[in-house]
């Protein structure tokens, strides 16, 4: 009897995780990706003798991508090692203020206490707080899907929406934090965490706040080959199971049977079509519905809601070693309201933004010459409404530039050898992500998590969404769990 098909829209780590999943139960999966190489916002680049992880740089819950082993009976550390890190991130401030994160709570709580006007237990009621926000929603609204009623029919899911008012849903970000912490400087910090799925403090609910649980209770990690070896491991393990990539082969159109129940049939590619039983599409749901479903009535609503912020990503070869530096490293704005409203009321840049530096190099020696560093420098930019980017640009290396060298009080400009620049025009052209927006839709709203596309179509049977523009949202963790939710939702199991 021969295997069912099931074809994979995307390369990313969503669809790789989904053709694992699919491979495992029996079908025969084949992954079409537009791109040379699979990975989408999780590449790499190299140049210069640098070696860059060119998107996510963070590595939190590993046992997501552990599991997609050992479903396939597999020894995760046959194909992929990490470490935890000791060190979460270091934050500078432009009054002079450093913090170096340690991954040891009491020891980063005694930091901020002995630094500022914040104390050890503010530090402790916060972090207790945001795990059980975690507790109250991880079940509910991140593992299993929001659009379906058998979600619903589960005694924990009761106990959760029994507990609903504890995941501080009716105030923002921000005002919760200011309200845990005395030093505005601390509560700046926490608030940073709203940027992790491209939202605004200022407007998102402090439902939020389950972020900083996932860092520091479950750890922050690094993969002993870099972020993009995640890829390189579970492409690996897909292919061991029989998953065929097809590169350079972009999806033109979803093809599906007529009638009142229309069923997918196929894609088709380079007009050349490719029969399918079941469809997964880890391509944003906006692109989905606009280029590859041609006559399906499209949710206008959904499709026109509020799009995540973007980022602008400065890859630097740098000639010299910072020791202020480490791994992940913050400089913060003074202002930061003024630079979430510059991204989310002015569309633009604010001219002392917040810059992210991350440093491979730090752990993965190879990544950077012996005498230099690959400095990935980010910082939060709106999605692409046709702003004047080259401009943009050009105004925000300098001020990045100025910033870091004041702060660190020392010229970084004359160790730039080699550089790449993204933005969000090349982010949607390279990952297929509408306006450049990281994370699909945004979360300034308190039902954000009920309003992103469901991981299944209701229109097309067998068709269905996974990655970082649908349930449960973006990031690598939520990624990997809408692959999980799609398989928890097919039934069929071949032997």
């Amino acid at each position: 009897m021969p295997k069912p098909k099931a074809i994979i829209i995307g390369g990313g780590i969503a669809g790789i995780a989904s053709a694992i999943r699919l491979a495992v139960k029996g079908y025969e999966v084949d992954v079409f990706e537009a791109n040379s190489k699979p990975g989408g916002k999780l590449s790499e680049i190299k140049m210069n003798g640098f070696r860059f992880d060119a998107g996510p740089s963070l590595f939190t819950m590993p046992q997501y991508v552990d599991e997609l082993f050992k479903l396939a009976d597999k020894n995760p550390k046959d194909y992929f090692g990490y470490i935890k890190l000791r060190e979460v991130c270091r934050y500078f401030y432009e009054d002079g203020l450093r913090l170096n994160a340690s991954a040891d709570l009491e020891k980063f709580a005694k930091e901020i206490e002995e630094k500022t006007q914040s104390t050890a237990e503010e530090v402790d009621l916060f972090l207790k707080k945001s795990k059980t926000i975690y507790e109250v929603t991880h079940r509910v609204f991140l593992e299993r899907s929001l659009h379906k009623l058998k979600s619903y029919l589960h005694w924990d899911t009761l106990k959760s929406l029994l507990r609903f008012g504890q995941i501080d849903a009716f105030r923002t970000q921000a005002k919760a934090n200011q309200s845990f912490f005395k030093d505005k400087r601390i509560a700046q910090l926490f608030n940073r965490y709203a940027t992790y799925n491209g939202s605004d403090p200022y407007q998102a609910p402090a439902t939020l706040n389950v972020i900083p649980h996932f860092e520091y209770h479950f750890g922050a990690f690094l993969p002993k080959n870099g972020m993009y070896g995640i890829v390189t491991a579970l492409v690996k393990l897909a292919e061991e199971l029989g998953v065929k990539f097809h590169y350079n082969q972009k999806a033109e159109e979803i093809l599906y049977s007529d009638g009142r129940k229309p069923k997918v049939t196929g894609i088709k590619v380079n007009d050349k079509t490719y029969n399918a039983d079941i469809i997964v599409s880890n391509l944003d749901i906006w692109f989905t519905y606009k280029k590859l479903l041609q006559g399906i009535a499209q949710p206008q609503k959904l499709l026109n809601q509020e799009r995540s912020s973007s980022a602008l990503i400065f890859y630097w070869g740098m000639d010299g070693n910072y020791s202020d530096l480490g791994l992940h490293n913050i400089f913060f704005t003074e202002d930061y309201q003024k630079e979430f409203n510059a991204i989310w009321k002015d569309k633009t840049i604010c001219s002392d933004p917040t810059v992210y530096i991350n440093i491979s190099a730090k752990h993965i020696r190879d990544d950077a010459p012996l005498d230099g560093e690959n400095w990935f420098v980010m910082i939060n930019v709106p999605a692409n409404n046709h702003q004047n980017w080259e401009l943009l640009i050009k105004e925000a290396r300098e001020n990045i530039i100025k910033k870091i060298s004041r702060v660190l009080n020392r010229n970084i400009e004359k160790d730039i050898i080699c550089e790449q620049i993204l933005d969000p025009r090349s982010i949607e052209s390279k990952t297929g992500s509408y306006q450049g927006s990281l994370y699909g839709n945004s979360s300034n709203n308190q039902f954000s998590a009920f309003l992103r596309h469901s991981n299944f179509s209701s229109k097309v049977k067998n068709l269905y969404f996974c990655g970082g523009s649908v349930h449960p949202g973006g990031g690598i963790p939520l990624a990997l769990l809408s692959a999980k939710i799609i398989d928890d939702g097919i039934g069929l199991v071949v032997h």
